[in-house]
């Protein structure tokens, strides 16, 4: 029996959070999940998928800001500069971008939306973009709510918390004071728009227990459900001690 079945389109969701709060986990356990109840499940990852001149946008954080290239690690830590880049130029290049990649988003979703998959994953959506400014900025709001008009609404966004400390040693690429502004400007942005749902900063498995029960509660994929209860059972035998 699988869970298709009476959609009349796919659902979609999204991730979000700062570097290291564990959003490549979450969204494995999730599609393992949901390919296992017979969905087709498709991850759409926002900087390969649907970002604008990305090309020129690392060539400026190499060259320009002298960054790292490549991803961290716990055994190779780097030094990225870019979104960590703060001054008044930056912040206007990063609106006319943000913008463009917004464009971009809604063409992506549409599209994706016609495609033949149950459940569409993005890994990061235009809240992590939006993250990256000074909402305590009146004018940053004010852009904040225009862009989130501009592209769809995803049936769930998720926007995980995390410690900044503990994300940084799992994904050491930016100093952890930027985590700390990083992660303040993310739930100051759920507060604005009203419409992301924050999984608290708990241990790896019980965050993975809570998005899989809330998303095939959520979604209405009924055996996504019996999936998700016997990933919850098997999960509470796991020593509390693994965490993120």
């Amino acid at each position: 029996m699988h869970a298709k079945s009476d959609i009349r389109r796919p659902r979609f969701l999204s991730f979000s959070g700062i570097d290291g709060a564990g959003k490549s986990s979450q969204i494995h356990a999730l599609r393992t999940m949901a390919a296992a109840a017979g969905l087709r499940v498709l991850v759409v990852t926002f900087w390969d998928d649907v970002a604008t001149l990305t090309r020129l946008r690392e060539t400026a954080g190499y060259a320009i800001f002298k960054g790292d290239k490549g991803v961290g690690s716990p055994e190779a830590p780097i030094n990225r500069r870019d979104k960590n880049v703060r001054s008044r130029i930056m912040t206007a290049v990063r609106l006319g971008l943000y913008l463009l990649d917004s464009i971009s988003l809604r063409c992506v979703v549409n599209r994706v939306l016609r495609s033949n998959a149950d459940l569409i994953i993005f890994d990061r959506y235009a809240y992590d973009e939006l993250a990256n400014l000074d909402l305590r900025n009146a004018a940053a709001r004010a852009y904040a709510r225009m862009i989130m008009r501009l592209v769809p609404k995803p049936d769930i966004s998720y926007l995980l918390d995390a410690d900044p400390a503990q994300a940084r040693a799992r994904k050491p690429e930016y100093p952890v004071e930027f985590l700390h502004a990083s992660r303040a400007s993310y739930l100051h942005l759920s507060r604005l728009l009203g419409s992301i749902t924050v999984i608290p900063a708990l241990p790896i498995e019980e965050v993975e227990c809570l998005v899989l029960r809330q998303a095939s509660m959520q979604l209405c994929f009924e055996n996504a459900q019996d999936s998700s209860s016997a990933v919850a059972q098997e999960k509470t035998r796991v020593p509390e001690s693994s965490s993120f």
